[in-house]
């Protein structure tokens, strides 16, 4: 397998357009850059970028260290975010997206 197509590495599990339902409750890395942040009044949502497509982030205040982190960072830094593969709210997926059913809910940058 040559790198190019290779989806596990020393920094990410799978790539942010690969992740699915299929990852559902497990914990997995990714690596990408901020596409867009927002913030919500308490919770903050990074959509995260890399070739393979965009991935919803939810960090909550409930993770401090995580949650701060999520606070400073802007469109286009590069980060390395861990976290657990959960099905979205009823009411908040979207269809136009591959990954629109889940999110990973970010416990560590």
């Amino acid at each position: 397998m040559t790198q190019s197509t290779m989806t596990h590495s020393e920094y990410r599990d799978e790539y942010c357009g690969a992740v699915t339902e299929s990852l559902l409750e497990q914990t997995i890395s990714i690596v990408g850059w901020v596409h867009r942040r927002r913030d919500h009044g308490g919770v903050i949502f990074l959509d995260m970028r890399d070739r393979a497509g965009i991935l919803q982030v939810v960090v909550d205040p409930d993770t401090p260290e995580a949650f701060a982190a999520a606070d400073a960072v802007r469109p286009e830094y590069v980060l390395k975010i861990t976290g657990r593969v959960r099905r979205r709210y009823e009411g908040t997926e979207n269809n136009s997206m591959t990954s629109g059913q889940i999110e990973l809910l970010g416990k560590k940058n």
